[in-house]
């Protein structure tokens, strides 16, 4: 036999071995395509829990609940509220990092858990790698708020009377390495002033102390404020973000007040295990994006003072990697810890 032929006879058996490989392979691949889309269309088969890092009645709350009650409605399963506050929001992020990827365990999420926390805490989970991005849900402003102790009527005001008594001003946040809690830290620089980080479990324990007294002013998500200064309770002096809130278009911006250089929003957004299937992933994002779109869930949002999400998967998952490199920057440079 030439080398030619004994060549020619090995290639015929490799072509004949791959064929009779694909012939079995085929069958099996085409199985699990059928029983990944099956999935997607089943899912879910029983309710789904939603994390949220804070107390009922504060921002992310508010939020989650109002998505729950539409995904409930569209998807035919209970989307359940489920509050675990605390840790600046990462106790409920490390319960869903942890849980089965099968989308029935979700995490309704700020940039203070998913971008600012991981900086200043140590976490048994990496916020990067072991939740996945599912959709953008809101994006509001931080309020600069004071409670009816303050007299100040504007931030000029309340700045002088900082700098007139020292140390006599205590900041509320609704934990620590909060965006309320970086803003107030900003702030310190940009006015020249000082005042002492009080941090709660929740916004809505800060108003209350707030109320009393026990702490004067607060950098809160207008979506937790809003209530509270729409009903007299507390004052806004000024909005963190570029320009005016049309929920707000009395409130001056930072800038405007005099003091530019602090932008601060926070975003609201849906996370799931790593790991979960691209195909509930998108179908989870497209039943959120249809939500959004909804008239009495726009005029919510608008009532929050904030701005449905209209990002697609890969651009809230950029919007989450970008803020993570954004504040850890921030917090490097003013040298932000943890009391």
């Amino acid at each position: 036999m030439t080398a030619i032929a004994a060549y020619m006879r090995a290639l015929r058996a490799i072509l004949c071995t791959t064929s009779l490989a694909l012939a079995l392979l085929v069958p099996q691949l085409a199985m699990l395509i059928v029983a990944r889309d099956a999935a997607a269309q089943t899912y879910p088969t029983r309710p789904v829990r939603l994390m949220v890092g804070a107390p009922a009645g504060g921002g992310t709350d508010i939020v989650a609940r109002m998505l729950g009650e539409k995904l409930t409605d569209t998807l035919k399963q209970p989307f359940v509220v489920d509050n675990r506050p605390g840790a600046s929001n990462t106790i409920a992020a490390d319960v869903t990092a942890k849980s089965p990827p099968d989308g029935h365990t979700l995490l309704v999420a700020t940039n203070t858990g998913q971008a600012i926390a991981p900086h200043l805490l140590k976490l048994n989970f990496d916020v990067l790698k072991d939740l996945t991005p599912v959709a953008l849900v809101m994006v509001v402003p931080n309020v600069l708020i004071v409670g009816p102790s303050v007299t100040a009527r504007d931030v000029r005001e309340l700045v002088a009377q900082m700098k007139a008594k020292p140390d006599s001003f205590n900041f509320a946040s609704s934990g620590a390495g909060s965006t309320q809690h970086l803003a107030g830290e900003a702030f310190k620089k940009i006015a020249g002033v000082s005042m002492t980080h009080i941090p709660y479990k929740g916004s809505s324990q800060a108003h209350a102390d707030m109320l009393s007294g026990q702490a004067q002013l607060m950098f809160d998500t207008t979506s937790s404020a809003i209530g509270q200064i729409k009903g007299g309770k507390l004052r806004a002096l000024a909005v963190t973000s570029p320009r005016r809130s049309p929920e707000l278009a009395d409130v001056p911006t930072l800038a405007e007040a005099g003091f530019p250089g602090l932008d601060m929003t926070t975003w609201y957004g849906v996370f799931a295990p790593a790991g979960t299937p691209k195909d509930i992933v998108a179908k989870l994002h497209d039943e959120i994006t249809k939500a959004l779109r909804l008239p009495d869930v726009q005029k919510r949002i608008a009532g929050l003072a904030g701005e449905p999400g209209t990002m697609s998967i890969a651009e809230f998952a950029e919007l989450n990697r970008a803020d993570y490199e954004r504040y850890g920057k921030l917090i490097r440079e003013t040298g932000i810890k943890l009391e």
